[in-house]
């Protein structure tokens, strides 16, 4: 039978109401988790581990570079199939993308969770666990890198975003759709996901701002990311990728210190271009060094900063890490 580790982090999928607080804190064990998915000894045997019972919030990219290895150990054992990781909803896609760009594995590493917990009419754990599970054990789940499972929708780490507070359909690829579903058991994929990117590194960068423009800003923010010692800026612009004129001074002020500046767009949909010539658009903000970061949202920009940073400091092997087969003049 398929042997499957599933590593516990924690999130809502662990957790119950506490009578006395009034509101769901982490209580579920690994074990208790596994007992309310029906059926599962006939799909694999789980060999469980215990990483932790934290709120999504209470994850770290230093936890998450810590996950990776116990990941990577498990992936490279002979008898596991693949690996599911339980994780807090809240900031389960900046883990799922950071495993996705700094493991290259060939078998299945899913990720998923909960929107209800165990306490709460409808508790979607135990579901969503199973469809994990079945996707894992599916030949066809091979070199698809990190896969984000809920809902019985699988989406790729690098597309999908969590977009309602309490949806059970959260997770959605907001460009493209999902890859495919779990239907009864099966998993079924209807496209393949993007060109996959590894940054190979065993350190990070956690000093990395994420400022979202609005109207009016000026550089304060900027300047004190700089000053306090950020050693990257990922800003959400507007649109197509603008900003106000008067941020435009503390564009230049980081980049005149060699703190990279990513620009994003804060729509959920679409990629920035240096479409727009007028100050504070697009062409001027990328004639001063800003580096184009395609579709991506801010927080996965952010995660993925950290990681080149752990690996080089030198503004064009970082441009071309963001930029390279996206925009013609790389």
């Amino acid at each position: 039978m398929t042997k499957v580790a599933v590593i516990f982090t924690g999130g809502t999928i662990s957790m119950k109401a506490d009578e006395r607080l009034k509101a769901a804190i982490p209580a579920l064990s690994g074990e208790e988790i596994l007992a309310k998915v029906t059926g599962i000894e006939k799909m694999a045997y789980i060999e469980p581990f215990v990483f932790g019972n934290y709120p999504g919030p209470h994850i770290t990219p230093e936890m998450m570079l810590e996950l990776s290895k116990i990941t990577k150990e498990f992936i490279d054992r002979p008898d596991i199939a693949g690996v599911i990781i339980t994780h807090g909803t809240d900031s389960l896609e900046e883990t799922a993308y950071f495993l996705d760009l700094i493991l290259h594995e060939q078998k299945p590493i899913v990720i998923t969770g909960a929107m209800r917990n165990s306490s709460e009419l409808g508790y979607d754990g135990p579901a969503n666990l199973a469809a994990s599970i079945c996707t894992v054990c599916s030949s066809e789940s091979m070199n698809k890198g990190v896969l984000v499972v809920m809902n019985n929708q699988v989406n790729s780490a690098d597309e999908v975003t969590k977009t309602h507070t309490l949806a059970l359909d959260t997770f959605q690829s907001m460009d493209f759709g999902p890859l495919g579903i779990v239907d009864q058991d099966r998993v079924i994929y209807y496209r393949n996901r993007k060109a996959r990117q590894h940054i190979m590194t065993d350190s990070i960068e956690t000093r990395i701002a994420l400022i979202k423009a609005a109207v009016g800003m000026d550089s304060s923010f900027i300047k004190f990311s700089v000053d306090s010692g950020m050693k990257g800026i990922v800003l959400e612009g507007m649109g197509r990728g603008n900003v106000p004129p008067q941020m435009v001074e503390g564009i230049q002020y980081a980049i005149s210190k060699n703190i990279p500046v990513v620009l994003v767009s804060r729509c959920p949909k679409g990629r920035v271009l240096d479409s727009y010539g007028y100050p504070g658009g697009g062409k001027e903000l990328r004639d001063l060094g800003v580096i184009l970061g395609d579709n991506m949202s801010g927080q996965k920009a952010r995660i993925k900063l950290m990681l080149i940073l752990g690996v080089t400091n030198d503004m064009n092997e970082i441009k071309s890490l963001f930029e390279k087969g996206l925009y013609s003049t790389i």
